[in-house]
């Protein structure tokens, strides 16, 4: 008993040693479950925390668990918002986070929030109560704010290293906050109003806030004519990212134009083929190249291209083609993350040099053998390919994949095989969407998915499977996965509420089109103490210059320890199992 003691003994006083150099979160909840004394040390030691969903704890728990942070990460609205597929008034609300925040965390130096919604007040109380210490400030695809709480930030914080604000939903009043932070701080690093409606920026502010911030690396902004930037850029020395601006078409003038001599990440908005040149001094120096926005056709994207042989990450639609995919994979050796949103509405994409197909990511899967992540929207897909990506994509650690739902047919479907391939070749993939059209998978390639994946946490499938067998005979699987969202399923409640219950790691779910009960009784199968579920009703949504949009119901379901939210608005509403019944 006496050598156990002792042992017990040396360890904790080697786990106090070592705790403080354990980052990894999965690591962490790991050490803290083998004994008290663990926890506690977790506990007095931790320095950040993502929270995946405000629900799931509240504030006071936050503090009682952890009360020397000194980074927090907290998440609102479910993903699905960004797509207008969740209601706008849901939920998400960071006013308690803030005023624990203000009253506790006195050490909190970073914070970032995404899809949530912030008054002008929490940044008021924020910048009153944690200005002088603030040093990161992040508000991720947030909305409930106007500039005048900006004014707030960039009055108070002095010590603001970043401010990001990139697709945020702001009130613009003035240009007021843009000054505030240009007369107040010094050691800015990044700024960050890119794909926000923030127009009413002064030039004059940013050449301030360049001349002042010595340490200023990345400047990404909304819409500013290129022209007016040449003194932001003389003065900007040592930035090496920059995205946004915009050209008009007096192009012969863009001569005058140079860039700072370290950028290599850059994305210019609305740049054509008669800007292009601009680049062409530096662009083996390029690492990232944003391009969602730029007006370039297939050709252009290959001749860009080809003069960016350190290129580590591109952005951009998929008029860059099959043909752009294989420049892609001769010329950019390094490339280790490539996202291809769709541009469906683009005249390009009717013809054949427009279009991502099976032809170009077999391509690519070849020549790049550093790929980590990949997201991409194809016009077609074969099984030959995705084993293509198994055989070749070794290191890929994310990997999406939309089928677009186009007239053409495809002939290799279903894609059981494909998956099953490519799933087994990419041991290190820890995220995997897979978003496909009625066909393209069938209940035995549903079973692929949960056989083989081991090591995947987030999932996002579309229109896959047959039957409630296919999804019974995944939920075998994915012994790892934490988060699943499924979209435009056959399934029926009683086989999502089994899957949940087989599912044993999962802590969230959200599923938009299911076949419904009409009760809800069947949900019942999966209801248990701290587990929520959230209903939300079909609904019908406005789309500019469209008819009206159905959305099929949703149920959302996770785990918290909060219990029951108590914010519910009309449009959804809370599965209770005791009044389950009287639905």
């Amino acid at each position: 008993m006496e050598d156990r003691n002792v042992r017990c003994r040396i360890s904790d006083v080697v786990m106090d040693v070592v705790m403080p150099y354990l980052h990894d979160p999965k690591d962490r909840d790991a050490v803290s479950l083998v004994c008290k004394r663990w926890y506690e040390l977790d506990a007095l030691t931790r320095k950040h925390v993502t929270i995946a969903l405000c629900y799931t704890t509240t504030p006071d728990r936050l503090r009682q668990r952890f009360q020397h942070l000194e980074s927090l990460k907290l998440k609102g609205k479910p993903r699905a918002a960004m797509f207008n597929l969740i209601p706008e008034d849901w939920g998400g609300y960071v006013t308690p986070w803030v005023r624990e925040i203000a009253d506790s965390f006195h050490r909190l130096t970073c914070l970032h929030f995404r899809r949530m919604i912030v008054r002008d007040s929490d940044l008021e109380l924020l910048a009153e109560t944690r200005g002088r210490v603030l040093q990161v400030l992040k508000l991720d695809k947030c909305s409930g704010f106007s500039t005048d709480g900006l004014f707030h930030i960039g009055h108070s914080c002095r010590n603001l290293r970043t401010l990001f604000l990139e697709e945020s939903s702001i009130k613009e009043k003035d240009g007021n906050w843009l000054h505030e932070l240009a007369e107040n701080n010094t050691v800015l690093e990044t700024l960050n109003f890119y794909m926000t409606d923030l127009i009413k920026v002064k030039i004059e502010d940013l050449e301030h806030i360049a001349k002042n911030c010595r340490s200023l690396s990345s400047v990404k902004t909304s819409d500013c004519e290129i022209l007016d930037l040449v003194g932001f850029f003389r003065n900007a020395a040592v930035l090496e990212e920059f995205c946004g601006g915009f050209f008009n078409e007096q192009s012969e003038r863009y001569s005058v134009v140079t860039l700072p001599q370290k950028l290599c990440r850059l994305g210019l908005t609305y740049m054509g083929k008669n800007e292009m040149p601009i680049v062409f001094p530096f662009a083996t120096l390029l690492k990232k190249l944003d391009l969602l926005y730029a007006l370039l056709d297939t050709e252009d994207h290959c001749t860009l291209i080809q003069r960016c042989p350190n290129l580590e990450i591109l952005e951009t639609r998929n008029v860059i083609g099959d043909r752009g995919l294989e420049v892609l994979a001769r010329s950019c050796k390094r490339l280790r993350r490539l996202r291809i949103e769709r541009g469906a509405d683009e005249p390009d994409m009717e013809h054949e040099e427009g279009v991502v197909s099976q032809r170009g990511l077999m391509a690519l899967a070849q020549g790049c053998l550093e790929l980590e992540y990949v997201a991409v929207y194809v016009s077609d897909i074969t099984n030959a390919c995705l084993e293509y990506i198994g055989t070749y994509s070794k290191n890929l650690s994310d990997f999406r994949l939309v089928l677009l739902d186009r007239e053409e047919t495809i002939t290799d479907l279903p894609l059981d095989n494909g998956v099953r391939a490519l799933l087994r070749g990419c041991q290190k993939l820890r995220r995997f969407a897979l978003y496909l059209r009625r066909g393209g998978l069938t209940d035995l390639g549903l079973s692929y998915i949960g056989q083989y994946s081991q090591n995947v946490r987030w999932m996002l499938l579309g229109y896959v499977g047959e039957s409630d067998a296919g999804l019974l005979a995944f939920s075998k699987g994915c012994p790892s996965l934490q988060k699943l969202e499924m979209r435009g399923c056959c399934f029926s409640e009683r086989a999502l509420a089994d899957a949940v219950m087989q599912l044993t790691s999962l802590r969230y779910l959200w599923v938009q089109g299911y076949r419904g009960s009409g009760t809800g009784r069947d949900l019942l199968a999966m209801a248990r103490p701290f587990w929520n579920i959230e209903l939300i009703p079909p609904r019908r949504v406005d789309v500019p210059d469209q008819q009206g949009v159905e959305h099929p119901a949703h149920i959302l379901a996770y785990y918290s320890l909060a219990g029951p939210r108590t914010d519910f608005p009309d449009s959804v509403i809370p599965v209770d199992p005791a009044s389950l019944l009287s639905f």
